[in-house]
């Protein structure tokens, strides 16, 4: 599994393959739209992804720019929100840090930008049965075909913010949903955050510490059936930055596309295939 570079768009449009028997498949995308071209482009994209056979989708985050008219207006959001209306399949939208963290450059409240995001998108998922964090509605869970889900709001950047209460109260229910996952034996567990936990590259405020710990320890206990997806770097990767976890990140802005993620009734190994 290597990091795939931009030569990987040549492939263009090609048609994905067909699903390897029973099983489960699922789509992934995030840090798109960002531009009002982008959001253009997105239509397109949803209908592609409705063409396929999915049992559900995931954006890991940030559906604009930090920009005061885009990811913080209530006008931009509220677009996005009519836009991903459109996925006939459930849907999953975390918050990236575009959407309340950096809005607080403009002079917004970012827990109120949180909230507004909490009334959008908090009612999504219909179809799947989502346990949804007391407080926190955007940290949920959900289970099918023995396989564990995990959705966490993460968002990027070397915020302060992530040290509060809040991100303490995520980290709790990241490890009490991995340990209902163990206890369960799960044949697969994803874990869909927005942030870059920043595996490798290291700085002297180190928000992603703790994130780190928490997924470490429950790499090891599940012996590499834990899968990470994140958003933030815009950089597609498929890599293990940690023993036994598996790191998958879908393209980002100036690219509008997703991922399929398929597991075979076997649960072997992921297959993770571009659908641009």
């Amino acid at each position: 599994m290597l990091l795939v570079l931009p030569v990987f768009l040549l492939g263009g449009c090609a048609q994905l393959a067909s699903l390897p028997g029973p099983g489960l498949a699922f789509g992934v995308l995030g840090d798109t739209p960002s531009s009002p071209a982008q959001a253009a482009k997105l239509d397109a994209l949803i209908a592609r992804i409705n063409a396929q056979d999915l049992a559900f989708v995931v954006h890991v985050g940030d559906i604009g720019t930090s920009g005061r008219d885009q990811g913080c207006s209530d006008a931009w959001v509220a677009a996005r929100q009519r836009q991903f209306g459109a996925i006939r399949h459930p849907f999953v939208l975390l918050p990236g840090d575009n959407e309340w963290t950096d809005c607080a450059r403009h002079g917004m409240d970012p827990l109120a930008r949180l909230e507004n995001w909490r009334r959008l998108f908090c009612g999504l998922g219909g179809g799947l049965a989502l346990t949804r964090q007391p407080g926190q509605c955007e940290n949920a869970r959900w289970a099918a075909h023995g396989m564990h889900f995990i959705a966490l709001n993460v968002p990027g950047g070397a915020n302060p913010e992530l040290g509060d209460a809040r991100m303490a109260a995520t980290l709790r229910w990241l490890d009490e949903s991995l340990a209902q996952a163990e206890k369960e034996l799960s044949a697969r567990v994803f874990v869909f955050l927005h942030a870059d936990p920043r595996f490798w590259r290291w700085s002297r405020v180190d928000a992603y510490a703790r994130l780190r710990g928490v997924l470490g320890v429950h790499a090891t206990r599940l012996g590499s059936r834990m899968v990470l997806v994140h958003g933030d770097t815009h950089v597609y990767r498929d890599d293990a930055p940690l023993p036994g976890l598996r790191r998958v990140v879908p393209w980002g802005s100036p690219f509008v596309s997703w991922l399929r993620v398929s597991v075979s009734a076997g649960a072997g190994e992921p297959a993770v295939e571009a659908g641009w």
